[in-house]
């Protein structure tokens, strides 16, 4: 697809892609984190390369690569968009399994659909890569055009667009897209000088709760490390994979990511990640990662091979807080779903997707249901608020947040 001043095209693997050039689009800096430019790890060149190179986001998997590229006349990138022609609905945490089941009852074909996100990643994010500069808005909307342009040249009955920014959510939604909200659970730090203080704007019995939970998990002799940068040896990638495999197993039944991915991450990312691991008799027992953002922390999973009460909040929950605190980070986003992590001081978030169904009658059964789900979203999001673990006060300041 192209024009007088750009181009359209469809690189299968993002490896083939220059890094810097693909940075360049997504913001990420060179330098971090002395850098001020916005950085989110997810859509960086070395977090996706890592996924599609370790074999976890890749053909065999159900993630074949379709990664849009818009160059400008010399060839130069402009903008990116990391999309996948999928099989399945396994690993994208915005649920259309009806979906697929309903339009194949009526006799359609649901699956290849296109996907944009970031694989087995619920973080919001930039999705339409197009930097900083004069024509910003120009390219996000010509990827948004050239999404339905892909749709329609791979004959796929649908394309997803989840965890989307504002701006990328408008930009989709005036090529037809239809959007859809859902919820997850943030922390926001109002300028708290430690982990104490922040306890100081909940409500007394929550305070009580917490210290409670915090002094339980490190009984029987927990001790809790932060590791992050040249601390993230392969060692530590061999325990962590453990506990990520014994969690997966059973929440999931087969987990996405292969041992090798951590390997690469280790070694592309490192000053990005934070592993908060859990040590007992010498040995690590549990532990979650994160990913270091330029004002967030990113909580993705956890795992681990010894059981003790409260120890999944504290490594999941109140050291990512302590973290955050300790080093400036305005937001902690604690990954899908968990109404429990209400009364640890997340609060409700809409989340935001984008969805382009190529069947109107279709379109127009998926458009009524999604009306219906988004007054839902927003009731349950205003119930919850209601619920939340601080004093009034404080909670009505982060209710009038955007």
């Amino acid at each position: 697809m192209s024009d007088d001043t750009f181009r359209l095209r469809v690189e299968s693997e993002i490896a083939s892609l220059d890094a810097n050039a693909w940075d360049a689009c997504a913001s990420v800096p060179a330098s971090h984190p002395d850098s001020t430019s916005f950085y989110n790890p997810f859509v960086s060149h070395a977090f996706l390369s890592a996924l599609e190179e370790s074999g976890s986001a890749c053909a065999a998997t159900g993630w074949l690569p379709q990664h849009l590229v818009l160059e400008g006349e010399e060839g130069e990138i402009l903008g990116v968009c990391p999309a996948y022609l999928k099989s399945h609905s396994q690993g994208e945490y915005v649920f259309d399994h009806g979906w697929a089941e309903a339009l194949e009852r009526a006799g359609g074909r649901y699956y290849p659909k296109l996907q944009v996100s970031v694989p087995f990643t619920p973080a919001t994010g930039p999705r339409l890569l197009v930097g900083s500069g004069p024509q910003a808005e120009t390219i996000r909307a010509a990827l948004a055009g050239g999404l339905v342009a892909l749709a329609k040249l791979r004959k796929v009955s649908s394309v997803h667009a989840t965890f989307l920014t504002e701006a990328d959510a408008g930009a989709l939604e005036a090529e037809r897209f239809l959007p859809r909200t859902d919820q997850q659970f943030h922390w926001r730090n109002q300028d708290y000088a430690d982990f104490e203080t922040f306890l100081g704007a909940l409500a007394s019995r929550k305070r009580k709760q917490i210290r409670r939970e915090r002094r339980e998990a490190l009984e029987n002799g927990v001790t809790i490390h932060w590791l992050t940068g040249a601390d993230l040896t392969e060692e530590v990638w061999d325990a962590f994979y453990g506990f990520y495999i014994e969690t997966g197993t059973r929440k999931w039944g087969r987990p996405y990511l292969t041992r090798a991915f951590y390997s690469l991450i280790g070694e592309r990312m490192s000053e990005h990640i934070l592993l908060v691991m859990a040590k007992r008799a010498g040995r690590w027992i549990a532990g979650a990662i994160n990913f270091i953002g330029s004002d967030t922390l990113y909580g993705r999973h956890w795992g681990a091979v010894e059981h003790h009460p409260f120890l999944h909040f504290e490594v999941c929950y109140h050291q990512a807080i302590d973290f955050a605190i300790a080093h400036g980070l305005s937001t902690v986003e604690a990954g899908a779903q968990g109404e429990h992590k209400l009364a640890r001081g997340y609060m409700p978030v809409i989340t935001r997707s984008a969805h382009y169904i190529a069947d109107p009658q279709f379109r127009s059964a998926v458009a009524h249901y999604l009306e219906r789900e988004r007054r839902y979203v927003a009731d349950a999001g205003a119930e919850l608020s209601e619920l939340g673990p601080f004093r009034q006060q404080v909670a009505d300041e982060q209710a009038d947040e955007p």
